[in-house]
């Protein structure tokens, strides 16, 4: 059976009368998660930094791209398949770490974890989750998993994420590079709203023996947030800090947010075994490089000495083959997961990540391509407009 069977699945539902319980068309979902989240929290999820000039060149720059189908190449059968890391992945789409994602539905990271493991998919925890370490991964189960790291500027703290992270069986440490400060969220801003202050999205903190070291037995929140407020974010950090990293874990590390080649050859010289091209979404600098536009710069200046994947932007399978194509091992999928668990919950997240694979398929097929190595630059061509 193929991802794309998924829309015959539908179609013989539709004969007894049943339609999809939410939208297949991946570009809808926001409207729909529109709908039914309080405005705050579609806000917070749904904004970007400044005038949102980023978030709309990330998905510019997937436009620019064309994809050329070829014809009578015997796509029968298609083979999704990879391995990024040591983990393998029955498609080249993980996904990303968002955090705090109660605020759109009770269950929030652990729903998300069980919908990919019940795919296969890679899950990426935050390290600005509602929900621990040790949670995320008891949802998760045999499915594979990562971990994302926010480097605390408290060492004790951050060694003892990355520790927790590692018993708990994640594969990975991604470390995000780009929001050592919050960028500059109008969305937010203008109506105060930062769900971290109440409480919420610091789960990983209060279950930490580190955190709560220097804390009185039975402290009150507000001073466990206030605690949390003054090391969250580590502007100090520098290239020669993951030599420290490097000494705490035996994990793979993946730097997220790199821009530049310069960069992507640090990350390299610095010994680490992959990058992250990506702009966070838009949600940190307004007016930045598309991550899609800043791929192939990359992928050429050091995709032969680590692993390069992509985010920001990917909204549905055709996304994934443009990445693909252009170099990036695999996506990392964001906010249209959390739509989907906004809408319903773990079987709202299946239903998104099902139609991503399922489109993906059928576009791979209809390219003209069998499998991911069929996939370089000459699937594509750039836009005449």
């Amino acid at each position: 059976m193929s991802y794309a069977d998924y829309q015959h699945e539908i179609y013989l539902r539709g004969t007894a009368g049943e339609r999809p319980p939410f939208t297949t068309d991946l570009s809808r979902l926001e409207e729909a998660a529109r709908e039914v989240l309080d405005p705050q929290a579609f806000g917070y999820v749904a904004g970007s930094a400044g005038s949102g000039s980023t978030a709309r060149a990330n998905r510019a720059a997937f436009e620019r791209w064309r994809i050329v189908p070829r014809m009578l190449r015997d796509v029968a059968e298609r083979d999704l398949s990879t391995e990024v890391l040591g983990t393998p992945m029955p498609a080249p789409v993980l996904l990303a770490p968002i955090g705090v994602q109660t605020i759109v539905h009770p269950e929030g990271e652990l729903a998300s974890a069980r919908a990919a493991a019940e795919l296969g998919l890679v899950y990426i925890h935050s390290t600005a989750a509602a929900h621990s370490i040790e949670q995320a991964a008891e949802a998760s189960g045999d499915g594979p998993r990562w971990y994302q790291l926010y480097w605390p500027k408290d060492p004790e703290v951050a060694a003892s994420l990355v520790q927790r992270a590692e018993a708990a069986g994640y594969r990975a440490i991604v470390v995000t590079l780009d929001t050592f400060m919050l960028g500059w969220r109008p969305t937010d801003l203008d109506t105060a709203y930062l769900p971290f202050l109440q409480g919420t999205g610091i789960a990983n903190y209060l279950t930490d023996p580190a955190f709560n070291a220097p804390l009185p037995e039975g402290a009150p929140l507000s001073d466990k947030v206030f605690r949390w407020a003054g090391m969250f974010g580590n502007p100090r950090l520098t290239w020669d800090d993951l030599a420290w990293l490097r000494e705490r874990t035996s994990l793979p590390i993946v730097l997220k947010g790199v821009l530049h080649p310069d960069d992507a050859r640090a990350a390299a010289d610095a010994g680490v075994d992959g990058i992250v091209v990506s702009n966070h979404g838009g949600r940190q600098v307004d007016g930045a490089v598309a991550a899609l536009d800043a791929l192939p710069a990359i992928v050429e200046a050091v995709g032969d000495r680590l692993t390069v994947l992509l985010d920001s932007g990917v909204r549905n399978g055709a996304d994934v083959v443009k990445a693909v194509a252009l170099g990036a091992a695999a996506v990392l999928y964001g906010r249209p997961y959390v739509y989907g668990l906004a809408l319903g919950g773990q079987a709202g997240v299946t239903h998104v990540l099902r139609c991503l694979l399922g489109e993906l398929d059928a576009t791979v097929a209809l390219a003209g391509r069998r499998r991911l190595a069929d996939l370089g630059p000459d699937v594509l061509a750039p836009s005449p407009s």
